[in-house]
């Protein structure tokens, strides 16, 4: 790994101004992947940070479990199924990060004879393997003689870095067996990094330097310890992308990559709600009804088995997907120069006589403009929501102080009312309320 050590550590750490990352924010990412005690097909979280590597892995773990999985109770997992289900889960990961087989996958572990042990048991039984030959799964260590979840103490940055080693497999098959094989590294102390580590070079470092939109953005930031959206994307879809909407885009002559297909598990964000940014569909329909959350600090994980939430794209779905694609900053509308790209990119009629009548249609008053509500309306009529209007129906509970026990919604309209009447409750008879906008 000594070649690699340099490359490696300024793509995920950064080049720090105090020229090292410090102990607390290397401790964090010291664990391994842990199962819960009381959800046993729930993985734990013990310090910040790290939840950019553990959501991706439990949110392909519950695909895993929920949908390639017999049994019916999908809280209940024995301990060998935790350890197929979780190496299965890994080896998932690992191959969509592949760029070639070519290349094929490289797994990081310790140097025979350096893990660490926080008991007094000899580095000969350490559990590392050599580089071509890997030692038989008997010789792996006994679950109690393995690292624990968080590192030894006298184990540093420095030191960790200094004890790594590569291997290599190159078919899919082999690397499903050095996987396994490896579950105690993986569920043992710097598992998560250790897992990390094996994905970016499976991946290729000049590959995901050549998807990251700012290659001096480390994947893990060196002062406060959280991962990157690229690091969140490599693992969620095997793309170091910087951005979340889908395809590229042009702004001010450069190109941001975004999405290019529709990922396995999806990624929404409170940041979109702020009007941060902005998911595009191949993050927020996925294949499967499992959904990373994102907050300002943290990943969480959000799932069900309902398939129907994440059916086929409709027709409309993808013109708006496409239009919105030509639409960087989210305006709602497009230049008209841009109508005969989009028809192109849809598979419409795109002929120049039938562009200039769509045109004149769409743009009845020369603004130069093609709005999308009015587009969607033209092609896809019968899937265009059409809104119809309606009084909505209320009961507004006045009281003179604010009671805990009586609490609605909190909607800009009550936000709005509450201006005149502090303590205003709302009921409103639809399932809906109503919108101020």
């Amino acid at each position: 790994m000594s070649e690699l050590n340099k490359d490696l550590l300024d793509l995920v750490w950064g080049r720090p101004a105090n020229g090292g990352v410090s102990a607390s924010i290397f401790r964090r990412w010291t664990q391994g992947f842990v199962f819960s005690e009381s959800e046993h097909t729930a993985l734990e979280q013990f310090e910040g940070g790290p939840c950019a590597v553990i959501a991706p892995v439990q949110a392909f773990l519950l695909k895993n479990i929920l949908f390639n999985r017999e049994s019916s109770n999908w809280r209940q997992m024995s301990e060998e199924e935790q350890k197929t289900a979780l190496c299965s889960t890994l080896s998932e990961i690992l191959e969509s990060a592949c760029s070639s087989l070519s290349t094929g996958f490289c797994l990081v572990t310790w140097a025979k004879g350096q893990g660490p042990h926080t008991s007094t048991h000899t580095n000969a039984q350490s559990q590392s393997q050599t580089q071509d030959m890997p030692e038989p799964e008997s010789s792996q260590l006994p679950q109690e003689q393995q690292p624990t979840a968080l590192a030894a103490e006298d184990l540093g940055f420095e030191r960790f870095h200094s004890v790594l080693h590569k291997r290599t497999v190159m078919s899919v098959s082999d690397l499903s067996e050095e996987v396994l094989s490896l579950h105690h590294t993986w569920r043992g102390c710097c598992g998560v990094l250790l897992f990390l580590y094996s994905v970016i070079l499976t991946k290729g470092i000049e590959n995901i330097r050549n998807e990251i939109q700012d290659t001096m953005e480390p994947l893990i930031d060196p002062v406060h310890g959280h991962g990157s959206q690229s690091l969140v994307n490599l693992l969620v879809t095997g793309h170091a992308v910087s951005n979340v909407w889908d395809g590229d885009r042009e702004c001010s002559g450069m190109k941001l990559h975004g999405i290019h297909k529709q990922a396995s598990v999806g990624f929404l964000t409170l940041m979109e709600s702020l009007r941060y940014c902005k998911v595009g569909a191949f993050l927020k329909s996925p294949k499967f009804p499992i959904w990373i959350l994102g907050s300002e600090t943290h990943l969480s994980v959000f799932f069900t088995k309902e398939m129907s939430l994440v059916g086929p794209e409709s027709p409309s779905e993808q013109a708006r997907r496409v239009f919105q694609s030509f639409d960087p900053e989210d305006n709602g509308f497009i230049p008209e120069s841009l109508l005969e790209d989009v028809m192109k990119a849809l598979d419409l009629v795109s002929e120049p006589e039938y562009v200039s009548l769509v045109k004149s249609k769409l743009d009845p008053e020369s603004l130069g403009i093609i709005l999308l509500g009015p587009f969607l309306l033209e092609f896809f009529p019968d899937q265009v929501c059409v809104y119809i209007v309606e009084y909505v129906e209320g009961t507004a509970l006045v009281l003179g102080f604010e009671d805990p026990m009586v609490r609605t919604d909190d909607t800009p309209v009550k936000r709005c009312l509450q201006t005149k009447w502090p303590y205003i409750e709302l009921l409103w008879t639809t399932d809906r309320s109503p919108s101020l906008n």
